[in-house]
């Protein structure tokens, strides 16, 4: 929570292109307040649909710098998270942009957007993306 900046947002959108966040179907479009609600919950303890605990792999490759200037930057990466629970493996691939903000603490994230590749099907478990 500490590497986040003031007044981004945090998105999964369902669909493929567009950034109008705000406009369109999301699985996630967290600002502030709801980023800190899903780590408490995430941290909460118990939760049935997370018994019993998965344990899962995330990798991110192919980093490329898109932007940059004096405030901020912007990267794109590709993410993998393999989840294995109850004696199977499932995959989660995505693209994943961050808008990084310069201060004086250091880089700061001011969005993360992660567009999965089938953000139109049938997901599970996808807290593991968060």
């Amino acid at each position: 929570m500490g590497l986040w900046a003031e007044g981004g947002h945090y998105v999964i959108p369902v669909e493929k292109e567009g950034d109008d966040f705000a406009n369109q179907l999301n699985i996630a479009y967290d600002d502030a307040t709801m980023r800190e609600m899903r780590v408490r919950r995430l941290q909460g303890g118990f939760s049935i649909s997370a018994a019993p605990p998965a344990e899962s792999v995330r990798t991110l490759s192919r980093f490329v710098m898109e932007e940059v200037d004096e405030t901020t930057l912007k990267v794109r990466a590709a993410q993998h998270v393999v989840e294995d629970k109850f004696g199977r493996q499932r995959v989660f691939a995505a693209n994943v942009e961050w808008v990084l903000k310069v201060t004086d603490e250091g880089l700061m994230i001011r969005d993360k957007v992660i567009r999965l590749l089938n953000s139109d099907g049938m997901l599970t478990s996808i807290s593991y993306l968060f």
